[in-house]
């Protein structure tokens, strides 16, 4: 009897817990037995390495092979593991070394001919390599993106016998090092193109100062789209923390590319995606698309034409930053820290409010329109702003806009101010600290109080209206939030509940 250890990883979630693949050779009639909770790409892996050792001129061992995969009530998926269960086996009938394979983990699936196939989510497995201080051989297709976890020991190869060969001795594979990242990883479109709309690009200046979600409401053709797309280019690069928990999630989708690095995501999913596109799911839960923009931006156009039970599903990963998918036998969590910025009609023509165009919308239908959002989803964002409809000569008399760059600027200064702060933009701030972080002074805490009264304002509105003003002032450089910061923030508020 023959019996080898190797070490390798699946996936739960954005976590890479460790599975041992123990290989066991016996007499007896030939056979190859697979345990351990395996799916049916798994267990499709005795073909594949069958093919892949005799076709890299080994011998496949004519004896009862059980490969169990453990621990046996975590549920394995994918081709993951064909190099793991291919290794074992060879390390088992004697024909490679298996005292080198202590301090080595495996990734990768094979082919036929036993080359080595690019896998999702190793980014999540080199990490979690690092953690363990072992090295990881994984092929040459996934070495960029694994060579992203910087202290990780990252082996690339490009088939089975090359893997073996450096097992035996015979040439070592080469450690890869990441390559330096860009010095300037933001690719967006210029804030100087959107002419006129000074409202909606301070709103949009604000928005990436602190973080807030936005909802932006006009008539079409009005901007509301492009001043989306353009936030991107106003938020701050992201720090390497950031940056390896946003590339990680893109890569359990195996839809990460190298080159994209440190750069923000910006998502706009359509108005007929389901809850579980947008939030996650699945019998084998994946991230969704709030996860996907994990750091970035989630743009929701057409708000009202989305499906009402998948917006509510935004209301708690809004305010814990996480969201947790949770099937019959499995159950992940996701990040989901997402700027939220939406655009809407102010009713079903499109036109209500239109300088030059009627709208034929009976105020029924208006109601009905508006109606499609809840009251405690609006009470979730913090910035409402109108984008109206502007005449062609405002247009043509309207000055070039501030370029990006010039905005960024100062949105990168106020951010540096909230991090040495309080660590965390002021959107992201906990209950418990809002107050001290955010209190006005007396003339603005007057003037709130005022505002509370008037506009019947719940306590989560409350904490919102101190946040935009925290925001505010350190935009303008003031040590606490002024009675002229305050009165802003109020406005944001006041428009969406007076639109």
């Amino acid at each position: 009897m023959s019996l080898a250890l190797v070490r390798t990883r699946a996936l739960d979630g954005l976590d890479a817990p460790e599975v041992t693949v123990e290989v066991h050779l016996a007499n007896g009639l030939p056979a190859f037995n697979l345990v351990g909770l395996p799916d049916t790409e798994v267990r499709e892996a005795r073909d594949r390495v069958r093919a892949a050792i005799l076709t890299s001129q080994f011998e496949f061992p004519q004896r009862r092979i059980t490969v169990n995969l453990a621990p046996a009530d975590l549920p394995k998926e994918g081709g993951r593991f064909d190099l793991a269960i291919a290794v074992g086996i060879l390390a088992a009938s004697g024909q490679i070394d298996a005292a080198r394979l202590g301090d080595t983990e495996f990734c990768g699936e094979l082919s036929l001919t036993g080359g080595l196939r690019a896998v999702r989510g190793v980014l999540a497995v080199a990490l979690a390599a690092a953690r363990a201080g072992r090295g990881l051989i994984l092929a040459a297709e996934n070495g960029a993106e694994a060579a992203l976890a910087r202290e990780a020991k990252i082996l690339p190869a490009t088939s089975l016998l090359a893997v073996c060969a450096h097992l035996n001795g015979h040439g070592a594979l080469q450690r890869l090092d990441a390559a330096p990242p860009p010095k300037d990883a933001q690719v967006a479109p210029d804030l100087a193109d959107v002419r006129g709309q000074l409202q909606a690009r301070r709103a949009l200046e604000v928005a990436a100062a602190g973080g807030h979600s936005l909802l932006m409401f006009g008539p079409p053709g009005t901007g509301k789209s492009m001043l989306a797309q353009r936030l991107p280019g106003l938020l701050p690069p992201m720090d390497e923390t950031e940056a390896l928990e946003s590339a990680a999630v893109f890569s359990l989708e195996g839809r990460f590319d190298p080159a994209a690095w440190g750069r923000r995501p910006f998502r706009a999913p359509h108005h007929s995606a389901s809850a579980a596109a947008l939030v996650g799911g699945g019998a084998l839960p994946r991230p969704g698309e709030i996860s996907l923009a994990n750091h970035g931006i989630l743009f929701l156009d057409e708000l009202p034409e989305f499906d009402r039970r998948v917006l509510e599903s935004l209301r708690e990963p809004l305010e814990s930053g996480i969201v947790t998918v949770s099937r019959a036998r499995r159950r992940a969590e996701f990040p989901a820290r997402f700027q939220l910025v939406a655009a809407m009609n102010p009713c079903p023509c499109g036109y209500a409010g239109h300088p030059t165009r009627a709208c034929h919308c009976t105020p029924d239908q208006v109601a009905r329109y508006r109606g499609r959002l809840s009251g405690p989803l609006m009470d979730r964002i913090d910035l409402t702003v109108e984008v109206p409809a502007l005449a062609h000569e405002e247009l043509a008399a309207a000055a070039p806009g501030e370029a990006s760059l010039a905005v960024r600027a100062r949105v990168s200064q106020a951010r540096a101010l909230q991090r040495e702060r309080q660590g965390v933009p002021n959107a992201r701030l906990e209950p418990g600290r809002v107050e001290a972080m955010c209190a006005p002074d007396a003339a603005g805490a007057g003037l709130l109080k005022q505002a509370m009264d008037r506009l019947n304002l719940s306590a989560r509105a409350y904490h919102r209206v101190l946040r935009v003003a925290r925001t505010l002032a350190d935009l303008a450089g003031a040590e606490r939030p002024g009675r002229v910061h305050v009165a802003e923030a109020i406005q944001y508020r006041r428009s969406l509940d007076g639109r």
